[in-house]
């Protein structure tokens, strides 16, 4: 907002005018805070996948450059290669074809916090032993009072190093 003081040339304040040399920055605002509020809606509507109810865990996220691949177990024990059902005898063949046979693709596996421990560890197991190294468990962050409880992203936990017993 801005105005400008004129100074009199005699005649009772009217003088020449300057032309405004301030920009008026209110209609950038309107439009940048409208398109704020459109990416803030539109952006949840875009995440595809199954819904389940991730269990919540500290651990930070892992970047890389390709996109993983997603696994999830629902809490009726079904089995979903991204949005697809899949049967676990062919699961690994699955993989294989979407990863292109790259047994170093990164592979999430997330299970609702309902289902058996044991059954998320027969799916990995599976994973692993169809070549795949890069495996790990998605667990959601825990909510924090300030955040919005839906706007919660998966964090992969670190796979853990396999146990040798003697």
């Amino acid at each position: 907002m801005g105005f400008s003081v004129q100074g009199g040339s005699g005649r009772g304040g009217r003088g020449r005018r300057r032309p405004q040399a301030d920009i008026n920055v209110t209609p950038m605002v309107d439009v940048m805070l409208v398109l704020l509020i459109i990416f803030m809606v539109a952006a949840p509507m875009m995440t595809s996948g199954i819904n389940v109810d991730l269990p919540k865990t500290d651990a930070k996220p892992v970047n890389a450059d390709t996109k993983p691949i997603t696994v999830t177990v629902k809490e009726d024990g079904s089995v979903y290669l991204g949005d697809n059902v899949v049967d676990m005898n062919q699961l690994v063949d699955q993989l294989r074809a979407v990863s292109q046979n790259d047994p170093e693709h990164r592979i999430f596996v997330k299970g609702d916090q309902h289902i058996n421990y044991g059954r998320v560890m027969e799916i990995m197991g599976r994973i692993t032993a169809g070549g795949f190294t890069h495996v790990a468990l998605l667990a959601q962050m825990p909510s924090s009072g300030s955040a919005p409880a839906g706007g919660q992203q998966p964090a992969p936990l670190p796979p853990a190093a396999p146990s040798r017993n003697p």
